[in-house]
């Protein structure tokens, strides 16, 4: 258990790179949340910082961390490689796994865009390691083929008037075997631009994560 909070700027070393990242562990923590990015964003999102905090104030500690190096970023067909992607996600997860103070907290993913498809891929590779998913505006259709791995309960936040997406949704979410939700935010664009619906996001997010850990805790202690 947390003692006092943790704020941090990270630097995740892999065999041929480090990735940057800002951890925030508040006191207490029931749980860790991974960010995984869309295409062109980073650590530093506005978007995902405020899901962060909020997520944060239900005392979840956050890990956003940049998923490619600067120069990787700059070539667009990088920035949709969900395999690569992927694979990021899991060496930050497997170092999140061994990091002393946070290693036994509930580990979930919070995925945006192109990141949902690598946080439901990274999902289906741990298995019962991870504990759950959250996709916002997400192309979960990108992991298709791995989506009846996913064992963490997942939900799919969609924007009502995000219609392309809602249907690329709707068909992953008849492939999924776990616990799974979709919700559509109505009056709501693919980012959440409009007034209130960000705060709607972070709110049903939170809920899921404090909800899907909190129940697997009691589930391991009846155990």
């Amino acid at each position: 258990m947390i003692q006092q909070e943790i704020h941090k700027q990270v630097s995740i070393e892999l065999k041929d790179i480090t990735l940057q990242g800002n951890l925030v562990v508040p006191e207490n923590a029931i749980g860790i949340i991974v960010f995984s990015h869309g295409s062109g964003s980073s650590r530093l999102s506005p978007r995902n910082n405020y899901v962060a905090r909020v997520l944060q104030g239900r005392g979840l500690a956050t890990l956003l961390f940049d998923l490619l190096t600067e120069s990787e970023d700059s070539v667009y067909e990088t920035r949709f490689n969900i395999e690569l992607l992927t694979k990021r996600l899991i060496a930050a997860t497997n170092w999140v796994r061994n990091q002393p103070k946070i290693s036994r907290l509930p580990i979930g993913y919070f995925g945006a865009s192109t990141g949902a498809a690598s946080a439901l891929r990274a999902a289906a590779f741990f298995g019962k390691k991870i504990n759950a998913v959250v996709s916002r505006g997400g192309r979960p259709d990108m992991a298709m083929a791995e989506l009846h791995k996913v064992t963490a309960p997942t939900i799919l936040i969609v924007g009502g008037w995000d219609n392309v997406v809602i249907e690329l949704n709707k068909e992953a979410y008849a492939k999924l075997r776990c616990e799974r939700k979709l919700e559509i935010v109505p009056e709501a664009s693919h980012l959440f631009e409009e007034a209130g619906k960000l705060e709607e996001v972070a709110k049903l997010s939170a809920n899921w994560f404090v909800s899907s850990i909190t129940s697997k805790k009691d589930i391991d202690v009846q155990r």
